[in-house]
């Protein structure tokens, strides 16, 4: 139950992020907020109703793929806010993944 509220939280996270994203004036952030967010929610599907370890897994590939565009995207601004607290966000929610898959 508690890993249902922490997956949610990351993709409700994520599609809120889409939205100042969107109110900042970036379309390609409300676009791949809303592409990364379905995503998770996808994910948290596939952990329920068919896998619970093939859902982590896919829900790790999403958080890790996002934790590098957020890395990229420190390196290049050197700006903490967003995306360096987008990675951090992000590399807690890969571990946490992964931590589940290897208990499964």
């Amino acid at each position: 139950m508690l890993d249902k509220i922490i997956v949610t939280a990351y993709g409700l996270f994520l599609l809120s992020g889409a939205y100042f994203g969107w109110k900042a004036g970036s379309r390609v952030s409300l676009i791949m907020g809303i592409v990364s967010g379905i995503l998770i929610f996808a994910g948290l599907y596939v952990m329920t109703a068919v896998n619970m370890k093939s859902g982590f897994w896919m829900l790790s590939i999403v958080s890790g793929f996002l934790a590098g565009v957020f890395l990229m995207r420190l390196l290049k601004t050197h700006q903490f806010m967003p995306s360096g607290m987008l990675l951090a966000i992000s590399l807690i929610f890969l571990i946490f993944c992964l931590m589940r898959v290897s208990k499964i």
